[in-house]
């Protein structure tokens, strides 16, 4: 079943999928604290912020903020589905350059975390689940 991307129910879903898979990651060697503010949702007021949080050495994504990030990155709700639920970094880069996606904080560590995040079957398996669920 697929859910409008940042829905609630979508959340739970993806939380369950992370959930599945737990223990089973390699370890992200780089730590990195990011907000994200996710604007023109098309649903609730329109705005969501969410993080992620590698200083555990495991992904972890969720709503809500944290405190003393490294970066807050701000961009529209389309934008984040193609980046980070449907991983299509050719949309990203687009979206950088023209604009679509601003960023204030530590711009290196934000950078370091495309080679930071190790693939494996399972994380390539995650993303595809993700992308699965994903309206």
């Amino acid at each position: 079943m697929t859910h409008e991307f940042l829905s609630d129910d979508w959340m739970n879903a993806a939380r369950a999928i992370r959930a599945k898979y737990e223990g089973q990651t390699p370890k992200i060697a780089a730590s990195i604290r990011i907000n994200q503010v996710i604007t023109e949702v098309p649903f609730g007021s329109g705005e969501v912020k969410s993080f992620i949080d590698t200083s555990s050495g495991d992904m972890q994504m969720d709503l809500g903020e944290l405190e003393s990030p490294d970066a807050v990155v701000t961009t529209d709700w389309a934008t984040a589905r193609a980046m980070f639920a449907l991983g299509d970094q050719a949309a990203a880069m687009q979206a950088f350059m023209s604009g679509k996606i601003k960023v204030t904080g530590d711009m290196m560590k934000l950078m370091s975390m495309q080679t930071a995040v190790p693939q494996s079957d399972i994380t390539l398996k995650i993303a595809d689940e993700i992308k699965g669920i994903t309206k």
